[in-house]
């Protein structure tokens, strides 16, 4: 009871916000039911394999959140946000490989695998500290809010908007994703960061760490949201979304539009952060190509294709984007990226507020219609 009330006042007056919290914790729970409690051989039955994967859409939604924060309700359009994402991953990903240990091919309690094929001697200082959990957490928010932070303090006093930030924050995940792509920087080169283990001591592949990761993606995804929510709703986010309407009128009235610029950019590439860190134990696997400028322009068309300015509608935009690429992928990989520039063109010329617009058209259409009916 104390539980309903909790999010009952949390979410006060926004249905819709309701709604999406209570489908996304269904989810949370029916998805663990039917691996454990349903026989193989059921239609209903959901594999490990399937359990990993459904995670991995729900870190997509939080990232297609952290954009839809800045660009739907602030009008930063950020072409460089997968970049916060990859960051996330890396520190995740550098806690797992010290897990490893004495365990990996080469037996090295200290350096991962990479590094003593390379003829490394030490550890480089980047590494220190990320053999503990807890410090590996914080830097999974610290270090993309940190770039941001510097990143936008620059561009936002200089006033630099529209295409140019566009262009520039392009820039900066493809120099870090070339900057990553060398093996004496000490991340893994090319091939990254892989064979993970554990984490916290249990097995990767055992199914209790697959539901608590999938279920760990829940929790965060909902809590972005509220977050997000929350931040749009106060008094910050209000003035942040009065500069992306009106942004010389709101700067005359005596606000310092940069600081809630900033404020807003910095919150957003921590929950890609965050979101990156989920996804790395969950898939296995990271490296520079998660820095790829077509990284960042996909997560564009999730939350366009969803509807940008809802929160909710970038989430499931970036689910439902992911679910056309696995099949897409899989059936016919030639046409994949056809498909998604051909989608963004669609959704720009015939969906300008995404599938939560269309939605909302269509309920308005048939309330209309009833109404004209009854008359």
């Amino acid at each position: 009871m104390m539980r309903s009330n909790f999010l009952s006042n949390l979410l006060k007056g926004d249905l819709r916000v309701k709604i999406f919290i209570y489908l996304l914790i269904f989810a949370g729970v029916i998805v663990p039911l039917l691996n454990l409690y349903t026989p193989e051989d059921n239609f209903l039955h959901l594999t490990d394999y399937h359990v990993a994967l459904f995670g991995k859409y729900l870190t997509y939604g939080l990232l297609a959140l952290s954009l839809d924060l800045i660009w739907g309700y602030c009008g930063i359009l950020s072409l460089g946000h997968g970049a916060f994402f990859a960051l996330g991953g890396y520190c995740m990903g550098m806690h797992l490989m010290r897990e490893i240990g004495v365990r990996g091919v080469y037996g090295d309690p200290i350096l991962p695998d990479f590094m003593v094929f390379l003829n490394w001697s030490e550890l480089p200082l980047a590494w220190y500290g990320f053999d503990h959990l807890g410090y590996a957490l914080f830097m999974v928010i610290f270090v993309p809010a940190f770039l941001a932070f510097v990143f936008g303090w620059f561009a936002f006093k200089s006033r630099v908007t529209g295409v140019y930030f566009s262009i520039i924050t392009q820039a900066m995940t493809f120099a870090l994703m070339l900057a990553f792509f060398q093996n004496n920087l000490g991340f893994g080169g090319n091939n990254g960061l892989t064979d993970f283990k554990d984490i916290m001591g249990f097995s990767l592949q055992d199914t209790t760490t697959k539901i608590f990761l999938f279920c760990s993606s829940v929790v965060a995804l909902g809590l972005g949201f509220i977050v997000s929510n929350k931040f749009i709703k106060s008094h910050a986010g209000i003035v942040t979304t009065a500069v992306r309407d009106q942004e010389d009128r709101v700067r005359f009235l005596g606000y310092r539009v940069e600081y809630y610029k900033l404020s807003a950019f910095v919150v957003s590439a921590a929950l890609a952060g965050v979101a990156g860190a989920l996804y790395v134990p969950q898939v296995g696997i990271i490296n520079p190509g998660e820095f790829a400028p077509l990284k960042s322009i996909e997560v564009v068309v999730w939350v366009a294709l969803g509807g940008r300015g809802t929160l909710y509608g970038a989430i499931i935009g970036g689910i439902l984007v992911n679910l056309a690429k696995s099949f897409f992928t899989v059936n016919f990989p030639e046409i994949w990226l056809f498909f998604l520039g051909g989608l963004f063109v669609l959704v720009t010329i015939f969906l300008p507020r995404g599938v939560i617009g269309l939605f909302a058209d269509l309920i308005k259409y048939f309330k209309s219609k009833k109404l004209k009916t009854n008359e």
